[in-house]
């Protein structure tokens, strides 16, 4: 068993957000099916490079891990009665269109909760679904830069920097998914009562100002780039070396200031803390010391010392060569699915459990994969489906 064996969700969710959320769930032993339009792309499920003879994508083979998935033209009134039906049994759900579209489809909150009162529904958007922008479209950057955290994140000479990470997507919008979920899954454990969860990625990241943001509200003052404990006012930063890589420096409590100034040789630094008035003159200080040695140099002088500093790894030195990845099993071999035993290599899951530790069953297969199969077993006929795919409303997969 997994730690959520039992639990089966229905994800109408797009893109990264959803489908990562639901990659958690589904990696923790919850039975998830996965609902994609027959004659609609998703840009990332379909995001290349495809892997060797096969149909899958590397995203679609890593966020459609452990899960099944379904063709279904939502907008067709046979679709309604199949989702009525599976709802009885995959009594959760995450969807992630604007707010308002599966109401006009039937298939909102008070549309299903008819069905099966017990069902627990998270809507997923990018302003919730209240509010004037409830109805914006947006994408990771936008809701970073109305947050208030690009405002003080960057260089004064440049502005905000864009980070390649999807904050907002996986940060806020898949973390709070799931525990929104698993709530209301303990909530009607003690109740019977399932609820509505409307998770918004701009609201996640209002908390991400953390200690500014509560600084702010208190002094009213407004952090400025370069100018925080965190945000390159004070010697925590990215220090190149003489081999055009690059050195993390967090050493901010006394004891590891103190050890770091004395490995690079600077011990009249100790005493100017990691945040002096003059922290440009220091920093510009310990720049020209670091670009005096190679990476690996520096990493031997650092070695076994309490000081906070790690290099800037490559997407290789990270994902393939390094021993904590290997030892903690973040990357893992999974089989490819429908596939002759092939194997690829795929992030793993976070999250370690002692009693029911997560197993990689397959990858994710090709959309479409399971519809005959979960279309026959709600007690569709092989006609039916025939007549199903003759109207657009699914489509079977064929390689």
């Amino acid at each position: 068993m997994g730690a959520l064996t039992g639990l089966k969700i229905l994800d109408f969710s797009t893109l990264l957000p959803g489908p990562y959320a639901t990659l958690m769930l589904g990696d923790l032993g919850a039975d998830i099916i996965k609902i994609s339009a027959p004659d609609k792309k998703d840009i990332v499920a379909d995001y290349p490079p495809y892997i060797d003879e096969t149909d899958l994508s590397a995203n679609q083979a890593w966020l459609g891990r452990n899960k099944k998935n379904l063709f279904l033209n939502l907008k067709n009134e046979k679709s309604k009665e199949i989702i009525h039906k599976l709802i009885m049994e995959y009594d959760i759900v995450i969807e992630q269109f604007r707010p308002g579209v599966m109401d006009r489809l039937g298939l909102g909150y008070e549309d299903l909760k008819k069905i099966n009162p017990k069902i627990i529904y998270c809507s997923l958007t990018g302003y919730g679904q209240t509010g004037p922008l409830k109805n914006n479209a947006g994408h990771d950057i936008n809701y970073l830069a109305r947050s208030g955290n690009m405002n003080y994140s960057g260089k004064k000479s440049t502005g905000p920097v864009l980070t390649n990470m999807q904050i907002a997507d996986i940060g806020v919008g898949s973390l709070n998914s799931v525990i929104g979920i698993l709530s209301a899954v303990y909530y009607r454990s003690q109740t019977g009562k399932g609820q509505y969860i409307d998770v918004a990625m701009s609201d996640g990241l209002i908390s991400f100002n953390a200690m500014e943001g509560a600084s702010f509200l208190v002094n009213g003052i407004e952090p400025r780039r370069e100018e925080t404990r965190l945000n390159g006012g004070c010697a925590y930063d990215f220090y190149e070396t003489k081999d055009n890589r690059y050195l993390s420096v967090g050493a901010l409590e006394p004891k590891f200031w103190e050890n770091f100034c004395n490995c690079i040789g600077l011990p009249e630094l100790i005493e100017k803390t990691v945040m002096p008035k003059d922290v440009s003159q220091m920093k510009e200080i310990i720049r020209k010391r670091i670009l005096e040695k190679t990476l690996d140099e520096w990493l031997e002088i650092f070695k076994g010392k309490d000081v906070c500093v790690e290099p800037v790894l490559t997407m290789k030195e990270a994902l393939l060569e390094d021993e904590h990845i290997k030892a903690r099993e973040l990357v893992v071999d999974v089989e490819v699915a429908n596939s002759n035993g092939k194997t690829i290599k795929q992030m793993a899951s976070p999250i370690k459990l002692s009693e029911c530790p997560i197993k990689y069953n397959k990858t994710g297969y090709p959309l479409g994969y399971h519809s005959e199969e979960i279309l026959k077993n709600l007690g569709y006929s092989k006609n039916d489906i025939d007549e199903m795919v003759e109207e657009g409303i699914t489509n079977i997969y064929k390689k």
